[in-house]
């Protein structure tokens, strides 16, 4: 077992370090483990498991949310949400800076794609702060990691992988992602809170706006309608029952089209640039599912989770010891690997550890995504810092400093999550109801 570890490890290491598609790192590390380490036929299994990973009806959600985010990601809807928060924000300590974190909060429960939130929020923000004298380090940090809920509010494409591999429901993982994304958005914005408050005028808090009216402010929160209606048209659905996450998907993609209509950013030229993006990155992202399944069939076939699980029950550790190993040994891993790849790399591996520690796999696939998110702004590749340091041209070493305070309020929250479990589990319980 050690030497089929080493190999295991060493392979995978050797394919991604010589800039292979994960995929295909997946997949031959798979094939090597198999071939050196156990008598069955290769083929068969890489043809079962190719055939499995790409046929299944859950599946089919994953393209319709990443067509959705595309088409709103270039419907202007970031410009919408700047205008209507604005106003009603002068008066919070820390002022339009938490237009960071509310717009990516929004954004995020449409889109589920964390680059895509942080590069349209980004976009319409930073200029506006930085004009407006903000500290230069409160919006990209806030930025940053706000941008990353698109991850795990729902709907998540994270999550509905997670489903798919782990063959957990995925109406599930949506509603169980509710309660810990909105105590990420409250962690966010306490912080920014607390920092103006103790900061004092020359903290970088920037220059009060001039008020608005009443009426004006109602008027302007209108452009907030579509997005509302989408919001609670895709949850809702899921949560009562009324659609499943494929129908609701769908539902969302031709919803996503009519905003962008009334928002005047819908023709042609977007409806095919929308498609064929969409089509690019559900492709990418099918493909490495279908490696996962492969590699995780093979460690199967070697026993090696089996016997790594045996390995650690004998070690006594408990739930609590073994999620802050795991947390450490994910946050190293992602470091090097993006998201959706990190958690199929792992899942085959993990899942016979989580299953003994008696955790609940609903709970582990949102610590999961949480992980993930925190993996975003680590560097040396954390997507959403590639992405800020293409809007400011600044050092990416720098911007992950301006992202350390919320990449500890993260961990925060895990341990939030940890002592009081109801926060992600509520929700997906009282659907048995």
């Amino acid at each position: 077992m050690l030497t089929l570890s080493l190999v295991t490890l060493l392979t995978l290491a050797l394919l991604l370090g010589g800039g292979v598609w994960i995929a295909f790192a997946l997949l031959g590390t798979g094939w090597i483990a198999l071939t050196g380490f156990s008598s069955f036929e290769v083929g068969p299994i890489l043809a079962s498991d190719f055939w499995g990973a790409s046929y299944g009806w859950d599946l089919t959600a994953l393209p319709m949310f990443v067509w959705m985010g595309e088409i709103l990601f270039r419907s202007g809807l970031a410009d919408n949400m700047f205008r209507a928060l604005s106003p009603w924000l002068n008066r919070l300590p820390g002022r339009l800076l938490h237009s960071n974190i509310i717009g990516s909060g929004l954004f995020a429960a449409v889109c589920g794609s964390s680059a895509a939130t942080c590069a349209t929020v980004g976009k319409m923000t930073l200029p506006e702060l930085e004009r407006r004298g903000y500290s230069e380090t409160l919006a990209i940090g806030t930025l940053a990691s706000a941008s990353t809920l698109g991850l795990l509010i729902p709907p998540s494409i994270m999550m509905i992988v997670y489903g798919v591999v782990t063959e957990q429901s995925i109406s599930r993982l949506f509603m169980a992602g509710v309660g810990p994304g909105l105590l990420l958005l409250a962690l966010f914005m306490l912080y920014l809170v607390i920092w103006s408050l103790t900061a004092g005028k020359h903290g970088g808090a920037g220059h009060a706006e001039a008020s608005m009216p009443f009426l004006d402010k109602v008027r302007n929160s209108w452009r907030l309608l579509p997005l509302l209606v989408l919001i609670g048209g895709i949850l809702g659905s899921i949560y009562g029952g009324v659609a499943s996450p494929t129908e609701a998907a769908a539902v969302g993609v031709v919803l996503s089209m009519v905003i962008a209509r009334c928002n005047g950013h819908f023709d042609k030229s977007i409806f095919l640039e929308s498609m064929f993006a969409g089509l690019r990155t559900s492709c990418m992202i099918a493909f490495i599912i279908a490696g996962a399944s492969f590699l995780s069939s093979a460690m199967s076939f070697t026993q090696l989770p089996t016997q790594l699980a045996s390995a650690i029950a004998a070690m006594g550790l408990s739930p609590n010891v073994l999620l802050v190993m795991l947390t450490l040994f994910l946050l190293v891993l992602g470091c090097f690997l993006d998201g959706i790849s990190l958690i199929l790399l792992v899942t085959s591996i993990i899942m016979p550890l989580i299953n003994a520690a008696g955790i609940d796999p609903i709970w582990f696939g949102i610590y999961l995504v949480i992980v993930v998110e925190i993996s975003q702004i680590t560097p040396p590749v954390g997507f959403n810092l590639f992405v800020i340091q293409g809007l400011t041209g600044k050092n990416i070493f720098t911007i992950a400093k301006a992202t350390l305070p919320f990449f500890l309020l993260m961990l925060f929250a895990i341990v939030l999550m940890r002592a009081f479990p109801e926060i992600v589990l509520y929700l997906p319980q009282a659907m048995n109801r």
